[in-house]
């Protein structure tokens, strides 16, 4: 690798995993444009100071990042602030249809807002997750379906992730990928 290839870290929380899927999305699509990538679950982040630009993603629950990511970004806001940094968050909202729904899933959580804008990364994204039937209460399921949550299963929408993906590389002047078989 030359040494002018950006070292990216690719750092993330995730509960039941969706966060974790994307993030090796965003890694696989990374070194696929030759870049040097570090993917690690937020517990054990590398030293933010040996890369040139982080992925940080988290999964969403109540309506805030997980508490592993918020002491995160608080702990290392500086170091992020001092980077090329891009965040993402995982949850149901994205996911949301109906007037009600877009409207609700369109609003980026008070607790997010205020812990993103505390690091301004150059983008944040929310993207839907993964949500199974089982498991969940009727006045939950009730909800959702008021909210025009009407789908379950793997709601990820791949195009979205890797156009954010793309998006991210060619800030970064990453060249094109150079294998078309980045999953999923």
């Amino acid at each position: 690798m030359e040494s002018n290839t950006p070292r990216i870290a690719v750092i993330y929380a995730t509960a039941e995993g969706s966060t974790r899927d994307i993030a090796e999305f965003i890694a696989d699509d990374f070194r696929a444009r030759g870049a040097d990538v570090e993917l690690s679950d937020i517990e054990h982040a590398p030293d933010l100071s040996h890369f040139r630009a982080i992925v940080l993603g988290s999964a969403v629950h109540n309506r805030d990042l997980l508490p592993a990511a918020t002491t995160f970004v608080r702990t290392h806001r500086e170091a992020l602030r001092n980077t090329d940094v891009w965040m993402f968050s995982v949850g149901l909202g994205p996911a949301l249809r109906g007037p009600i729904g877009r409207w609700i899933g369109g609003k980026v959580p008070q607790k997010i807002a205020a812990l993103v804008a505390s690091v301004a990364p150059w983008d944040y994204r929310a993207f839907a997750g993964h949500y199974e039937r089982a498991g969940v209460s009727l006045q939950a399921r009730t909800l959702y379906g008021l909210m025009g949550g009407r789908r379950y299963g793997d709601l990820r929408d791949w195009d979205a992730i890797r156009t954010w993906s793309s998006m991210i590389a060619q800030s970064l002047a990453l060249p094109q990928p150079q294998s078309t078989t980045i999953a999923p």
